[in-house]
């Protein structure tokens, strides 16, 4: 599938990486998929600005969820406070405690693996590109597939940034059917 990716749908994949090591998470998100997206140049990440979504104000969204895989708004919902269980852990262990192997310590991670709901976003990027009878998948297709389904962080975190989702997809199916033309 990797071998029908444009440039700029390599560097989303690669800027997702960037963006989920230099955020301290140990592995690699539609949301850290959505910020390299936004992060970027071109008429996807135009695009996406233009419907609301800024990437330093994402980038401290996903930061202030505290990395790894603990969901802090889930915690909160059942009385636990994510963040204050950091503070005394740290307090009492020394900083980075909680943070997995790797991580954190300023030394090269391992390899970060794609979670299952970011590895299925990348398999509807080129159900979205067969779909347009496109070739190619390129950064607009990753972002169809990003946005396909609601159980997705990155949908949840569009949202969030105001943007209509509809809207935005439509917006970006009109793009690529237009570069296609």
């Amino acid at each position: 599938m990797f071998e029908r990716f444009t440039k700029d749908a390599r560097e989303a994949v690669t800027g997702a990486q960037g963006q989920a090591r230099d955020l301290g998470h140990g592995y690699i998100g539609t949301e850290h998929l959505l910020l390299a997206l936004v992060a970027a140049d071109g008429g996807t990440a135009r695009t996406l600005r233009e419907h609301g979504l800024d990437a330093a104000a994402l980038r401290a969204r996903l930061g202030e969820a505290g990395g790894g895989d603990l969901d802090g708004d889930a915690l909160r919902a059942i009385g636990i406070d994510l963040e204050a269980v950091r503070r005394a852990t740290e307090d009492s262990f020394g900083e980075g405690a909680l943070d997995a192997p790797g991580r954190g310590n300023g030394r090269p991670q391992a390899h970060l693996r794609f979670t299952k709901d970011a590895k299925k976003a990348l398999e509807l990027s080129l159900r979205h590109a067969i779909r347009l009878k496109q070739k190619h998948i390129n950064a607009g297709h990753i972002l169809l597939g990003l946005l396909h389904d609601d159980d997705f962080r990155a949908v949840r975190l569009t949202w969030e940034s105001g943007a209509d989702v509809a809207e935005l997809r439509s917006d970006i199916t009109r793009m690529l059917t237009s570069e296609a033309a």
